[in-house]
């Protein structure tokens, strides 16, 4: 399928949980199958989120843990944390997993392609080589979409990777900041929250929401919040944020709070109001791929409006879970 107009049976756009899945199923099958990925393979669950996050929460786990060793009997004296060590660690777990994804992808024989795909057709892609070089033209009897979400941003506020993160960006911190503000009280603003606080941050958490982790049950999100405000993380829920300046020296959020408006300041700002599907520059509505608040509409086989053209994971709608993604690969294959 690398070859100029050759055809293959199944393409996989993307390398993610749902991607790698979705092809190494459809390999099994006795299909041949090729996957366009332009980042890593993995996604952003292995390289840039789940994994790696997992990695640093349990670092700070084992720091926690060693904080109340006296609850246990054993006295520890000079103790420090090295959070470059904790970030390194959990780098090198995430690049591992990417080594045995490309290795999987090698014992099934699916051919990975390294650039960025746009679907021409229900059965022709387009792919531009990450390197460059002249862009392909791919034909399958089948397309499958696994292209993923990401973060999604506030109006005005960009991420620098030096004051204002996104989790891509908080994940790629050697340091721990002094103070930190985290704007959405979701499943990764407070694992982040958790994670900093931890290791010595001052953590303001807010969330718009009239509770923290508002999808989850009331319960855990008055336990979470409990457990937090022992911890020494400032909670302020129902706040909605107005406005961001940063500067040399910080990031200032201003907000309007139950109790009129605010003003806050830390060392760094982290983002983390929820994701967007990646669906944009894909030739997706020139192919007549129906779209649903901008996430493929698919049936309960992940097929598209077009025949031909499968969907899955982040981009086929919430929740935007890994396991989910693999699931859908699993169907779609």
């Amino acid at each position: 399928m690398a070859a100029e107009g050759e055809r293959g049976q199944v393409l996989v756009i993307g390398g993610g949980p749902g991607g790698y899945v979705a092809a190494i199923r459809a390999a099994q099958l006795g299909r041949r199958v090729a996957l366009v990925e332009r980042d890593r393979l993995g996604g952003v669950c292995l390289n840039w989120g789940c994994i790696p996050t997992k990695a640093l929460l349990r670092n700070a786990e084992v720091v926690a843990l060693m904080h109340r060793s006296a609850e246990f009997g054993i006295q520890v004296q000079g103790m420090s944390v090295d959070y470059r060590a904790a970030h390194v660690r959990s780098r090198q777990i995430a690049d591992r997993l990417a080594r045995g994804i490309s290795y999987l992808m090698k014992k099934h024989g699916v051919n990975v392609l390294s650039g960025t795909a746009r679907v021409a057709s229900g059965t022709r892609v387009e792919v531009q080589p990450a390197n460059g070089g002249t862009a392909q033209t791919l034909e399958a009897d089948h397309i499958i979409l696994a292209t993923g979400s990401r973060e999604r941003l506030l109006p005005g506020v960009v991420p620098d990777g030096q004051r204002v993160w996104t989790s891509h960006e908080a994940l790629q911190v050697e340091e721990a900041p002094a103070s930190l503000i985290i704007i959405g009280a979701g499943a990764v603003g407070v694992e982040f929250a958790s994670l900093f606080a931890t290791y010595g941050t001052q953590v303001i958490l807010l969330e718009m929401l009239p509770a923290i982790v508002p999808l989850e049950d009331h319960e855990v999100s008055e336990l979470l919040a409990r457990t937090f405000t022992q911890r020494g993380i400032k909670i302020l829920t129902s706040t909605r944020v107005e406005r961001v300046e940063v500067g040399p020296a910080g990031v200032q959020v201003v907000a309007i709070a139950p109790q009129g408006p605010i003003e806050l300041s830390a060392a760094a700002l982290l983002v983390a109001v929820g994701r967007a599907p990646n669906t944009e520059n894909l030739g997706l509505e020139e192919a007549g791929v129906r779209l649903e608040r901008r996430f493929v509409a698919v049936n309960e086989v992940q097929q598209s409006s077009v025949p031909h053209i499968y969907a899955i994971g982040d981009v086929a709608g919430p929740p935007l879970l890994a396991h989910k993604a693999m699931a859908e690969g699993m169907i779609a294959a």
